[in-house]
C-alpha cells in the first residue's frame, strides 16, 4: 500500500542505492562525461516510482515476498494478435472467459502501438510508443485489460521493439525535414563509404525480400541504416538520447500494467564498425541497466529477451548469479529441432538438445513454444549432426520439401518464407496442425491419417509441456486452426508467407470444443488437461532433475523428471507405426497421468504418435 511522499521517497532511495554504484559505472561505461544526463535518469525512475498506481505496488510486494513465481510449473501461456483474435483490445477483455478455459494464465499480445496501415511488419515498425493503434482501442484500453487480467491472476506480456522505429515516427519525420538532432537518433552517412565498411562484417536478416543494411534516402541523399526492413530505421544507442526515451517508453507501458516486456531483436541494439552488430558486450550493459532499473520502480515486471539465435549466443542474455539480465529466454533452438524430428522420425537431436539445456543452471527460465507468429528457421546443431552424415545444406533442402508437402509421403502442409535460390536457405510457415497433418487428412478425407495427424499434434504439445520453463500456445493451436491462404489476396500481406499462420481466429471452429468427439474437442480438453496437469505435481517444477533415456529406438523420445517423491518418465513416439520403448525402470506400478491407466516402465508398447506422462511415487 502506498505510503506518504517521504516513505516512498524512502523505499525508491533504499531500492537505489543498492544499484545505484553499478548503474552509474553501466551508463558512463556507454556515455562518458555524461553525469548530469546519468541523474536525469535517476529523476525520471523515481518520478516512474511515485507515479505507479497502488494496485500495481502490491502485485509488486506480493512478486517480491515470491522471486520465483515465475518459474516453477505455475505459468501456461498464449501469445496472439488482437485483431485477429477479437478485433480490439476491448474485444480481448470480453474473450477473457475463453482465455481461462484455454487454463492460460500469461497472455502475450503482439505488437499493438501505432504503426502505420502499411510497411509496418506485422506491428513491428512503431511510429508511436506512447499511443496504441487506433483501429485497437487506446492506451486507457490497454490499461482496463491489465486491470482485469490482474483479477483474474492473468500476467500481461507485451513486445517493446527496442532497435528501431517506423519511418513514420516522429523521429524519422524530422530527419527528413534535415533536422540533425533528429538525424543524430538514427545512422545517417552522406556517402556509401561507411555503409560499405559495415557491409563487410554486418550478414542481411533478410537477402532476398530486403537486402542490405542500408536504404538511400534521395530526398535527403543519404543514407540511413536499416538491418531489417527499409521503412524501419535503427536508432543509434551511441546517443543517450535514445536511451534515456526509449527507457521512457519502457516504463510508461509497464506503469499501465504490463508484467513482462518483450524485448524484440535485443541482440541488434548496438553497433560498431569492424564488427557483426550483433551481441556486442554494450548489450548486455543496456539490458542489464533495463534490469536494474526495473528492479528499482516496478520489481515485479520481467524482462523476456527475443534472442533467436544459437544456445552459446542465446544463454548470455540471462547475466549471472550477481549480475542477472533477462529474467526468460525463447528456448528457439529445441522448436526448430522438434519439427526436425517430426520429418526424421527420429530423436537423436531432441535428446541431444534435452541432454544440453538440462546441463544448464536452473535458474534459467527458458519459453517453450512449438509456433509462434514468426517463421522456423533451421538453426540446427549440423556440427553434432555431421557424425550421422546429416549434411547441413542438404537437410535443410528435405525439411522444405517435406514441410511443404513436395516431400513423397509428407503430410504437411506449409510454404516457405524469405526462400534464397542461390543458397537453398528457407524458412518455413504454417499452423501445428496443417504442419502435423490434420488439414490435408481432412482434404483427403482420409480418417485414419486425420486420427494419426490429431495424435502427432497432441504428442507435440505434451512434450513441449514436459519440458522445464513456460510453454506458449500459439492462438489457435488450440482448436487446430488451419493455414489462412487468403493472405494471398491482400496486397498488404501477400508478399509475406509469415500471414499463413496470423489468420483470423475461428470463433466458428472454437464452438465445436465441447464436441470431445470433433478434432476440435480433442486438442483443445487435451491440451488443456495437459496444462491442469503440469500445474498439479511438483514433478514440472523447474528445479525438478531431469534426464533424457535411453529407449533403444531411434522414433521413441523417453526423459524423466525428478523431484521430492515424485518421478516421471515421460514417453513420446515420433514414428507413425507403433514401438516399443525398451526402457527398464524400477519395480512398482506407474499412473499414466493422461489416461490414467496403471502400466509397469517396462518395455512399454507405445502407439504411433502416442505418449505417456507416466508418474511413480518414490519411498
Amino acid at each position: 500500500m502506498a505510503g506518504t511522499w517521504e516513505q516512498d521517497t524512502k523505499e525508491f532511495e533504499d531500492r537505489l542505492s543498492r544499484y545505484y554504484d553499478e548503474l552509474k559505472w553501466l551508463y558512463c561505461e556507454l556515455y562518458e562525461n555524461s553525469l548530469d544526463s546519468f541523474e536525469a535518469l535517476c529523476s525520471m525512475m523515481k518520478q516512474y516510482f511515485h507515479n505507479r498506481r497502488e494496485s500495481l505496488r502490491k502485485l509488486d510486494q506480493k512478486r517480491m515476498r515470491d522471486p520465483e513465481w515465475y518459474k516453477g510449473n505455475r505459468l501456461f501461456g498464449m501469445m496472439l494478435y488482437v485483431d485477429a483474435f477479437a478485433g480490439t483490445i476491448e474485444g480481448v477483455r470480453r474473450k477473457l472467459d475463453y482465455i481461462e478455459e484455454c487454463h492460460v494464465n500469461y497472455l502475450h499480445l503482439m505488437p499493438l502501438l501505432d504503426s502505420p496501415e502499411e510497411k509496418n511488419d506485422g506491428g513491428y515498425a512503431v511510429s508511436d510508443f506512447r499511443k496504441v493503434n487506433p483501429k485497437l482501442g487506446t492506451m486507457e484500453d490497454l490499461e482496463a485489460l491489465a486491470d482485469d487480467c490482474h483479477e483474474r491472476g492473468i500476467s500481461l506480456c507485451l513486445d517493446f521493439v527496442m532497435n528501431h522505429t517506423s519511418e513514420e515516427h516522429e523521429w524519422a519525420k524530422r530527419a527528413k525535414r534535415g533536422e540533425q538532432e533528429y538525424q543524430n537518433r538514427y545512422y545517417f552517412y552522406d556517402d556509401y563509404s561507411i555503409p560499405a565498411e559495415f557491409e563487410r562484417t554486418v550478414p542481411q536478416v533478410f537477402p532476398t525480400t530486403a537486402p542490405g543494411n542500408f536504404t538511400w534516402l534521395p530526398e535527403l541523399e543519404k543514407y540511413v541504416m536499416t538491418t531489417f526492413y527499409p521503412y524501419q530505421w535503427d536508432l543509434n544507442y551511441w546517443n543517450p538520447v535514445v536511451f534515456h526515451t526509449m527507457i521512457d517508453h519502457v516504463l510508461h507501458l509497464i506503469n499501465r500494467g504490463i508484467d513482462i516486456i518483450r524485448i524484440d531483436a535485443v541482440p541488434y541494439i548496438w553497433k560498431q564498425l569492424g564488427t557483426n552488430c550483433r551481441n556486442l558486450p554494450q548489450v548486455h550493459n543496456i539490458v542489464r541497466m533495463m534490469r536494474i532499473i526495473c528492479e528499482i520502480v516496478c520489481p515485479g515486471v520481467l524482462l523476456l529477451g527475443e534472442v533467436v539465435m544459437a544456445p552459446d549466443k542465446v544463454v548470455p542474455y540471462f547475466g549471472t548469479v550477481e549480475k542477472p539480465e533477462c529474467h526468460m529466454l525463447y528456448n528457439v533452438t529445441t522448436m526448430a529441432s522438434t519439427w526436425s524430428c517430426v520429418a526424421t522420425r527420429e530423436v537423436p537431436l531432441l535428446r541431444q538438445q534435452m541432454d544440453i539445456l538440462s546441463s544448464l543452471p536452473k535458474d534459467y527460465v527458458f519459453l517453450n513454444y512449438l509456433r509462434c507468429h514468426d517463421d522456423i528457421g533451421w538453426g540446427l546443431d549440423y556440427p553434432w549432426l555431421m557424425q550421422f552424415g546429416i549434411g547441413e545444406v542438404s537437410h535443410k533442402k528435405y525439411l522444405n520439401d517435406f514441410f511443404t508437402g513436395q516431400y513423397p509421403g509428407s503430410f504437411a502442409k506449409g510454404e516457405l518464407y524469405n526462400s534464397d535460390p542461390a543458397s537453398g536457405d528457407a524458412r518455413l510457415c504454417g499452423t501445428t496442425a496443417s504442419l502435423c497433418g490434420i488439414e490435408r487428412a481432412q482434404e483427403q478425407g482420409d480418417e485414419a491419417a486425420l486420427q494419426l495427424a490429431v495424435k502427432l499434434d497432441f504428442m507435440l504439445h505434451a512434450y513441449m509441456l514436459v519440458q522445464s520453463g513456460v510453454p506458449i500456445l500459439y492462438s489457435g493451436d488450440e482448436i487446430g486452426q488451419f493455414n489462412d491462404v487468403s493472405y494471398h489476396e491482400d496486397s498488404a500481406k501477400c508478399e509475406d508467407s509469415r500471414y499463413l499462420h496470423r489468420g483470423k481466429f475461428r470463433w466458428d471452429l472454437a464452438e465445436q470444443r465441447l464436441d470431445l468427439q470433433s478434432v476440435v474437442g480433442k486438442l483443445f480438453h487435451g491440451i488443456g488437461a495437459l496444462g491442469e496437469i503440469r500445474k498439479r505435481y511438483e514433478v514440472f517444477d523447474s528445479d525438478a532433475e531431469v534426464w533424457t533415456l535411453d529407449t533403444w529406438d531411434p522414433s521413441i523420445l523417453g526423459i524423466v523428471r525428478s523431484k521430492g517423491r515424485e518421478k516421471l518418465v515421460a514417453l513420446f513416439n515420433f514414428s507413425e507405426k507403433d514401438k516399443t520403448a525398451w526402457i527398464n525402470e524400477e519395480d512398482g506400478e506407474y499412473i499414466d497421468l493422461i489416461t490414467g491407466k496403471e502400466m509397469q516402465a517396462r518395455g512399454v508398447e507405445i502407439p504411433g504418435h502416442g505418449v505417456f506422462w507416466l508418474l511413480r511415487l518414490v519411498s
